[in-house]
């Protein structure tokens, strides 16, 4: 029988709650299926940073490139800025293991009313640059504490960063029934490095003539996700522009509460991570109603990536088969809790 291993980071705040939520669905689920899943914990996280100074022990990296997979819930805490949690945690990760697709698809599912008049029409993918960009961490700051104080971010885009995170977006939007995909740039702004995207891409669409596309400027797509949510498909863009878009998608479709990532290394050079989108939300941490709907979609994709169509299909169709009675967390406009979402997904496979 076919065995998986698992790196299960936890994290922060609600990530404590939804990811063993997500391991007591995928371990019933691969009792039911013809395969085995093993996991592992790692304490990798705030309150680590704050006893030890690191979030990540030395080696760390080394030790989740033995895995399969990587389930990881959220980083984040009111006693670590932000930019230190993420730079310590998630992003060396996505970087470290050079996981550069970035996945997010968004739809209303059963039962979920979206706050769109025209929600039931939203059945998108966004693909996002995950290791360059506006996060490429390049830049820096001088003259501390001084008037002259200086700040420099500088968003990186190679060639060859450019031109792999579009042609996975053409082999995804190739698959899809719709063959659509959309360019987000800033082009007319940022006259280098979104340049370059929008030139890659046009040298690309010319192997994939199957495909329509178009390019949209990131503040014009905002306004079409609110207003012409069917005109969209499968979405190309930055680092930045995709996370923020993905973050209003989320939201259109119902909650942040539902919404799965796939942090991917295409080439399988290295284990790909999961995680939802949510974030490690603390004004709800250890009330025990964190929505664990985002982590369960979020294992089904893992499951995909991992060869189990059949098990990730079937996990899906536990989780629509919920939402569908409406069994929601407060987030939905229900009163259920953790445990009780998590009880009749188990209950539904």
């Amino acid at each position: 029988m076919r065995t998986y291993r698992i790196a299960a980071i936890p994290g922060d705040g609600i990530g404590t709650e939804v990811i063993p939520a997500g391991i007591e669905v995928l371990q019933a689920l691969s009792s039911r299926e013809q395969f085995g899943i093993e996991f592992t914990s790692f304490d990798w996280s705030s309150a680590r940073y704050v006893r030890t100074g690191s979030y990540i022990p030395q080696g760390g990296l080394d030790q989740l490139k033995k895995f399969d997979a990587i389930f990881f819930g959220a980083v984040g805490a009111p006693d670590v800025p932000d930019h230190v949690s993420l730079w310590g945690l998630r992003l060396p990760i996505c970087q470290g293991f050079d996981q550069y697709a970035n996945v997010r698809p968004s739809r209303v599912l059963p039962g979920i009313k979206s706050p769109l008049e025209g929600g039931k029409d939203i059945d998108w993918v966004i693909v996002r640059e995950n290791t360059e960009g506006e996060y490429s961490g390049a830049g820096g700051r001088v003259h501390q504490g001084l008037s002259n104080e200086t700040a420099v971010e500088v968003a990186t885009f190679t060639r060859s960063g450019v031109e792999r995170i579009h042609r996975f977006a053409f082999e995804l939007a190739r698959k899809r029934s719709r063959r659509h995909l959309t360019l987000v740039t800033k082009s007319n702004a940022q006259r280098h490095g979104m340049v370059l995207w929008d030139e890659v891409f046009f040298e690309l669409k010319k192997e994939f003539p199957e495909v329509t596309t178009e390019r949209v400027l990131v503040d014009a797509m905002t306004t079409r996700m609110v207003l012409k949510p069917a005109a969209i498909d499968t979405v190309v863009a930055s680092n930045l522009h995709a996370d923020i878009l993905s973050d209003l998608a989320a939201a259109l479709s119902g909650s942040l509460g539902i919404a799965p990532t796939a942090n991917l290394d295409p080439e399988r050079r290295f284990p790909s991570m999961f995680e939802p989108i949510h974030g490690s939300a603390f004004d709800i941490t250890g009330k025990g109603v964190a929505n664990p709907i985002a982590t369960f979609w979020t294992a089904s994709m893992m499951l995909e990536h991992l060869g189990e169509a059949q098990a990730a299909a079937r996990l899906m169709k536990a989780i629509e088969s919920v939402t569908a009675k409406k069994i929601f967390t407060p987030d939905l406009g229900g009163s259920a809790r953790t445990k009780d979402v998590t009880a009749t997904v188990v209950a539904a496979l």
